[in-house]
């Protein structure tokens, strides 16, 4: 009696769980090899498509055949052994070789011409409705992305609603979920004190256990929480219809720290101006040292005309740069009275925003169809489109949000104006009173350009707390009627500057 393999396969691992396919399969060619007086020495089971190459147990078992340790394989049908006609090549070859091949569900002589047409016909058909199955499934998926719903299982924040419904926030895990993103906003945290803390605070995966470097890193990458939909794939993005777990504003900052261009590096020391001093010459990061009991900043460029400076003269000259956004007790009433009566017609200057942001979110829309447009015309191609394509939905994004902002009241200018000026007549006194944190972060905020040149520090100041340090200045005691001549045209440029921009956070308020 000959020694035959009994292969039998199912699609998924899920169908061989829980299905009868294998038992059915087992079963027919059993009876087969009955019939026949073959006799099944070995069983080669397998829970993988056959639509593609690479399935571990079907070329195990070809490469046995192939060096003669069994006479033959009885298969149940021609599409459980290949969809692809590659894998139908490969065991046409072994055929060839005079290794006998029986399927259970279908009489053939894969001896004779007849036969072997007769199943090469049969495997085209099946390699052909997988590919017909592939198409079909595509267009149903990318059907339900344009129709803004997420067709795979809902990231960790969201749950899933069921087939033709959007995702919706998780109640036990949003909360957490949007804490990650704020605390990694803040700078002062990296990936690996992310885990840990998250984890404290009870963040879990799916699985009920801590949610791994890779994890966060995938959720704070995924614009899925602010309400779009990108295929990590093919960079292809869509509008989601579900709710945005987060502000484009944080994660527009996330996105910041995660390409390096905020530092959260653990430092052994924790110097005052770590990172955050230049060399005027080479571009490059003075770093700290500790020498004879003073802190230096140091440039390590060879040949540089910059060697380093001391932290004393560092701080002097951040205390001159920052005393002229004081304001006087005059000017701080000046600046209350006319913030107030801006408040009071805000009313009308709201409409006009509403509507002059309106135009600006119709025009991206129009930008976004002449662009499809264009990709359709085969004018541009593939990565182009989504890479303008991802760019407009965030724009987008970003449009939507200023609108429902200025609409609920959230994004009131004057409130902007007010929160700034707040934090530009402390300045001074918050550095000087702050900890060593808070004088970074605080510089963060109000300094564009922190260079030394040699022995000299240049500072610049961030737009528009330079408009507040150059403005024309009253002694104290001059009288109140001057101030509306020093100050006209300071307030004005504020007001424009805050219709487009956020005020100045502190990254402690991120995490508050």
């Amino acid at each position: 009696m000959k020694d035959f393999y009994g292969y039998v396969r199912v699609s998924t691992a899920k169908q061989g769980e829980k299905g009868v396919s294998l038992q059915e399969q087992r079963g027919a060619i059993e009876r087969h090899a009955q019939r026949n007086g073959l006799k099944i020495s070995e069983w080669f089971e397998e829970r993988e498509t056959a639509a593609k190459r690479g399935r571990p147990i079907f070329n195990k078992m070809l490469k046995l055949l192939d060096k003669g340790k069994g006479d033959g394989v009885i298969i149940h049908k021609i599409d459980r052994s290949a969809r692809n006609l590659k894998d139908w090549a490969d065991l046409g070859e072994l055929i060839d070789k005079g290794i006998e091949v029986h399927f259970a569900n279908e009489s053939l002589d894969l001896h004779s011409r007849g036969g072997r047409l007769s199943a090469d016909i049969q495997a085209v058909v099946a390699s052909d409705y997988i590919r017909n199955l592939r198409e079909e499934t595509r267009k149903g998926f990318y059907g339900r992305l344009k129709q803004g719903l997420y067709p795979l299982p809902a990231p960790i924040g969201y749950v899933d609603m069921g087939k033709g419904k959007p995702k919706e926030l998780d109640a036990d895990k949003s909360s957490l979920v949007r804490k990650a993103f704020e605390l990694y906003a803040t700078a002062r945290y990296n990936l690996h004190e992310l885990v840990e803390e998250m984890y404290r605070l009870g963040l879990r995966n799916r699985k009920g256990g801590k949610v791994t470097l890779n994890g966060f890193s995938v959720i704070l990458n995924n614009p899925f929480y602010i309400g779009l939909i990108k295929l990590r794939r093919t960079g292809e993005a869509f509008p989601g219809s579900h709710e945005p777990l987060i502000p484009k504003s944080i994660f527009d900052r996330v996105q910041r720290i995660l390409t390096g261009k905020t530092n959260t590096r653990v430092q052994q020391h924790d110097f005052l101006f770590r990172r955050l001093l230049t060399c005027k010459h080479c571009r490059y990061s003075l770093i700290g040292e500790i020498q004879k009991g003073f802190t230096y900043y140091r440039c390590h460029t060879k040949g540089c005309l910059t060697t380093c400076i001391r932290e004393e003269p560092v701080e002097e000259e951040i205390l001159v740069r920052l005393s002229p956004l004081q304001f006087n007790e005059q000017e701080t009433v000046y600046m209350k009275e006319k913030i107030a009566k801006l408040k009071e017609n805000w009313g009308e200057e709201q409409k006009a925003q509403i509507s002059a942001l309106g135009l600006r979110l119709s025009q991206a829309r129009e930008r976004i169809v002449r662009l499809t447009d264009a990709y359709i015309g085969r004018v541009i191609d593939k990565g182009i489109f989504e890479e303008r394509n991802t760019a407009l939905l965030m724009e987008r994004k970003d449009l939507e949000e200023q609108l429902a902002q200025l609409k609920d009241g959230t994004l009131s200018v004057p409130d902007r104006v007010a929160e700034f000026l707040e934090l530009a007549g402390t300045a001074y006194l918050s550095y000087k009173m702050g900890l060593a944190e808070e004088k970074r972060d605080l510089l963060k905020i109000v300094t564009s350009n922190r260079e030394v040149d040699g022995k000299n520090v240049e500072l610049r100041l961030a737009i528009p707390f330079d408009e507040v340090a150059n403005r024309p200045k009253t002694s104290n005691g001059a009288p109140y009627r001057d101030i509306p001549r020093t100050l006209a045209a300071l307030l004005p440029k504020l007001i424009e500057h805050f219709k487009t921009n956020e005020a100045p956070r502190d990254p402690d308020q991120l995490a508050a």
